[in-house]
């Protein structure tokens, strides 16, 4: 018997189907071992090396379901596993730690394929390889990096109450932050602008040329022709071409414009192209691209890359030469690879893994979507599309500005015609007018005016927002969604339907807390530094540096900006002091405050001379100072898991309302604090500290009495919470000690 071990559960019966008896196919569901959930932020290391962190199980979850995929090879006599995780540097990750978990198995071997067809599969069987460990290198030290300044960093913002900071996720919110800035400091400019209407094209009167000392520039200094800020011109214009009811062409120049199609899809184009055509939200488009490659519908999702392998091509433009004809094969685009600094062209584009399928998918969405990603890659391998164009000028009676309008129709439609169903309908006939000069031509309606002011740039979309992460380097394939989902779960920005606003605490973390981080050489959060972090990574996966010296480098300047910020925080006093303070003064009587401040205010205070008032308050004891916040939650919620009613405990210590108790150290809050955390460490063990107990021992092969003898415990009906928590840690350790052993 062989194993197939994937990461998703849906391609698994996918390949299953392709490789039948004596296989065994299965999924892991993802990571199965990544950095330990601790307080650690980084872990020591030895020049020359990377840090060595013991991984850890990501949940309970992942540990049985590697105990369940083990128990089944070995019972089945499994001598060859096969790791066939994602083609990328997450999945060779994955594979790695697969491989360490496996490592008393004779044969596993690392498999990988870009499309989920019984051909890519059966050849990746044919020719297995090892674990790159380049890919491995650069997810490891990644992991590092984000580590270090998401948990440092983290920590350094909840002064100003705000959730987390992280080395990708800041950058990109700051382009949000910065557009509403923009926008905060537009001012809206008024101008005005004629059209008039004529054998169904729409005409514009140029109201001034570019060295008229009265043309019309926007904020950016661009030359507006068709706009004007003088209104009286504007009236009479219109009045005049209303009059007189026709136009004079003075000028016709022809022209043709070929439309070139555009390359197959990377991840990025698909996420905006879906959300423009297709009106999806990224994490949407996502999900649906994911069930199609799963099913084997389409190529890997992943990808920068706008190439695609010759074979497919060929396939593809046979269909085409069949159904269409000749004259719709073009030059084929998007087949160069790499076009930048910051594509890894790693994988080819998304494509259909068979492109004479024109539909696929098991519903509605996937039928949209695989629609679309068929389209765009047909449409690559086709010719142009091609309009015949006449650039108009006309005159009028009484008007001593020229008109001007466009006249364009298609001739043939080239890569179009795989897009008629979201292109809707196209002029392919002029005007019948004709285009001889002094042709007059007649006013379909009337001439109108329009009054409008500029409008502020318009807000990041999820759709644009990935194109800035693209155009920056600071984003990857695998990132898109997952930053702008996390900045809108951590509510740093909200929609206001498909724009992205920041919110408050948007704006704090950006404007006043990422600045900490910016020294005169080095600014962490920029977005050069963040794609200088991201083009380093890629070096390690291509071969191209060495991940322990990228590694060294940005520990060791990270290590000097952090304590900088630090330095520069003390300066002023963060939100949580300056509340805390406040609320400490509000019980003061006037005398008492004035003694503390002196004749400072609290906006003359600096980060140190707070922290000093603090701390002298806080040593002096003060009966009169104000719990924390901190400590009035920690009061509600364990009072809470115990069951207790609050009224009933402050009553028993003479008190009505929580805001009664006295802060500081030695404070009522604090008692009470300490006698429910008392109460609830010797209360019950919950269930789940209970069943986790049995499956430990169960595990372990040891009578449960014994294990309860470390504690002193006679029954497990009677160990409490506290007891349950240090067995349990107790249990994990030997289990893991055993696997050492073993391995």
């Amino acid at each position: 018997m062989k194993l197939v071990i994937l990461e998703s559960g849906a391609k698994a019966k996918t390949i299953k189907k392709y490789l039948g008896k004596g296989w065994i196919v299965d999924a892991c569901n993802g990571h199965v071992q990544d950095l330990p959930v601790n307080n650690k932020a980084m872990w020591a290391y030895k020049e020359g090396e990377l840090p060595n962190p013991p991984w850890s199980w990501t949940d309970e979850k992942a540990e049985r379901k590697l105990s369940a995929i083990m128990n089944k090879a070995s019972k089945s006599s499994v001598n060859e596993i096969f790791i066939a995780t994602d083609p990328d540097r997450e999945g060779e990750f994955i594979a790695w730690r697969l491989k360490e978990i496996l490592s008393d198995f004779d044969s596993v071997k690392r498999i990988s394929f870009n499309e989920i067809t019984k051909d890519a599969v059966m050849s990746a069987i044919s020719e297995p390889r090892d674990v790159d460990m380049h890919l491995v290198n650069a997810a490891i030290v990644r992991r590092l990096t984000d580590r270090l300044v998401g948990w440092r960093c983290s920590k350094f913002c909840k002064s100003w109450k705000l959730k987390s900071m992280g080395r990708v996720q800041t950058p990109t919110l700051g382009f949000i932050v910065e557009k509403e800035l923009e926008r905060d400091n537009h001012v809206p400019k008024e101008y005005h602008s004629v059209s008039v209407p004529s054998n169904g094209i729409e005409m514009n009167v140029r109201f001034h040329e570019s060295d008229d000392p009265d043309a019309w520039l926007d904020d950016d200094g661009k030359h507006h022709p068709n706009r004007t800020s003088n209104t009286r011109l504007a009236e009479q214009t219109v009045e005049q071409i209303n009059s007189s009811k026709k136009l004079i062409l003075t000028e016709s120049k022809e022209g043709t414009v070929n439309r070139k199609p555009k390359p197959p899809f990377t991840t990025d184009t698909m996420l905006q192209t879906a959300n423009s055509t297709l009106g999806w939200s990224i994490s949407k488009t996502s999900g649906v691209a994911s069930s199609l490659y799963n099913e084997g519908h389409i190529t890997y999702i992943r990808t920068d890359s706008t190439r695609t392998n010759s074979k497919a091509r060929e396939s593809i433009r046979d269909h085409i030469s069949n159904k269409l004809g000749e004259k719709y094969l073009g030059q084929g685009v998007g087949e160069s690879g790499k076009g930048g600094s910051n594509v890894q062209d790693a994988h080819e584009a998304i494509r259909p893994s068979d492109p004479k399928i024109e539909n696929a998918g098991k519903d509605t969405d996937e039928k949209k979507l695989y629609k679309l990603i068929w389209s765009r890659f047909a449409a690559s391998q086709m010719s142009n599309s091609i309009r015949e164009r006449r650039a108009l000028k006309f005159s009028c009676d009484g008007v001593e500005v020229p008109i001007t309008g466009t006249a364009s129709w298609r001739t043939h439609d080239g890569w179009e015609n795989v897009f008629s169903w979201s292109i809707g309908e196209v002029q392919t006939k002029p005007p019948e007018v004709g285009f001889s000069t002094g042709e007059s031509w007649d006013i379909d309606s009337s001439a109108e005016m329009t009054v409008d002011f500029t409008k502020p740039p318009r807000r990041f979309t999820e759709s644009s927002i990935i194109q800035e992460m693209k155009k920056s380097g600071i984003g990857r394939p695998s990132t898109y969604v997952s930053m702008v989902k996390n900045l809108e779960l951590k509510r740093y920005i909200e929609k206001d339907g498909s724009s992205l606003i920041p919110t408050k605490n948007g704006r704090t973390l950006w404007l006043e807390v990422a600045p900490h981080y910016n020294q005169p050489d080095v600014e962490l959060f920029s977005a050069d530094f963040t794609a200088i972090m991201e083009s380093d990574l890629d070096s390690i996966e291509d071969g191209l540096a060495e991940a322990h010296s990228k590694w060294t480098e940005f520990e060791q300047l990270f290590r000097n900006i952090h304590l900088l910020a630090l330095e520069k925080r003390k300066e002023k006093p963060t939100v949580k002091q300056i509340e805390y303070l406040q609320r400490i003064l509000a019980n003061m009587s006037e005398e008492e405050a004035s003694g503390i401040l002196g004749n400072r205010s609290l906006t003359q205070l600096s980060g140190d001379d707070v922290k000093n008032i603090l701390d002298e308050i806080s040593e002096e004891s003060k009966t009169n100072i104000a719990p924390s916040e901190k400590q009035i939650a920690l009061i509600i919620r364990v009072s809470d898991r115990l069951g207790l009613e609050l009224d009933a405990i402050l009553g028993e210590m003479g008190l009505t309302d929580l805001s009664e108790l006295t802060g500081g150290k030695d404070g009522s809050a604090s008692e009470l604090i300490d006698s429910l955390l008392d109460m609830d460490r010797n209360s019950p063990a919950t269930e789940r500290q209970v069943a986790a107990i049995i499956s430990m021992v169960e595990k372990l092969e040891m009578p449960i009495e014994q294990a309860l003898e470390a504690v002193r415990t006679e029954s497990i009906e009677t160990i409490t919470k506290s007891d349950a928590s240090i067995l349990i840690g107790n249990l994990k350790k030997t289990i893991n000690s055993k696997r050492r052993s073993k391995k």
